[in-house]
């Protein structure tokens, strides 16, 4: 069985996949040495293991994984089962390029999009190819909300709400007005311009919000909550491939 640590920019992430399936899944705050060997202890033996990291993470839990399954620490050096056309493949972060690798596991042979709706909105797509060339990087919702409130003298602070009618009659309704409706056109314009270039083009969406948004998207598009998690397995998968 393989063991998934995705270290996020809010949350982190442990799952346990046998032959490709996702047996179990469990989030964390701030996760520790001591969280780390408890989940271990209960849900091994574990045979492999891979950690993705796009912020700090306690140096410790390298040598638990170490000691107790064969631990790939995913970087910029790590092959993935993905021609990586990015320019800048050291700046890639972790999360972005592992989306890739799960939407192309979902859908081989097809042109991909995927959109991560988190702590950042992130567009990237995959050619039919298996060719990951890039995308787009924009804030997310709460990130949009933070700046609003952070940059004036008077904004309050809110939090995301159903209710973002067009037209906003007070401070706080014309503030979801602009950042949900604003969220949604982006997304919907963007996957537009793509479908120009790109044919047969599958849409998919994960991240945080990735429930919120796809109910008020009028798009074709697939939810795939566990993106990030199945594309790390993959590569590890990969990775352990003798040879």
């Amino acid at each position: 069985m393989n063991l998934i640590l995705d270290f996020g920019n809010t949350l982190q992430k442990l799952a346990v996949f046998s032959n490709k399936k996702l047996l179990l899944k469990e989030t964390f705050n701030n996760l520790d040495e001591e969280k780390l060997s408890a989940f271990i202890a209960l849900h091994g033996p574990l045979q492999s293991s891979i950690l993705s990291s796009v912020t700090n993470h306690p140096a410790g839990l390298e040598d638990i994984l170490r000691l107790s399954t064969r631990l790939t620490v995913f970087s910029s050096e790590t092959p993935v089962p993905l021609k990586n056309m990015y320019l800048t493949p050291e700046t890639l972060g972790n999360d972005r390029l592992a989306a890739a690798a799960g939407a192309w596991s979902l859908f081989p042979g097809r042109n991909v999009l995927s959109i991560d709706a988190g702590t950042c909105i992130t567009f990237d797509l995959i050619t039919g190819n298996a060719e990951y060339l890039g995308g787009a990087i924009s804030p997310g919702i709460r990130m949009r909300f933070q700046a609003l409130h952070t940059f004036t003298g008077k904004l309050p602070l809110i939090e995301p709400a159903d209710e973002a009618g067009l037209i906003g009659r007070s401070t706080k309704e014309s503030l979801l007005s602009g950042v949900i409706n604003g969220v949604i056109e982006e997304i919907t314009g963007v996957t537009a311009r793509y479908q120009q270039h790109y044919s047969d083009l599958v849409i998919l969406i994960t991240g945080g919000d990735y429930e919120f948004l796809h109910k008020k998207l009028k798009i074709n598009i697939f939810a795939a909550p566990n993106l990030v998690l199945t594309g790390l397995n993959e590569i590890l998968d990969y990775n352990d491939q003798p040879g």
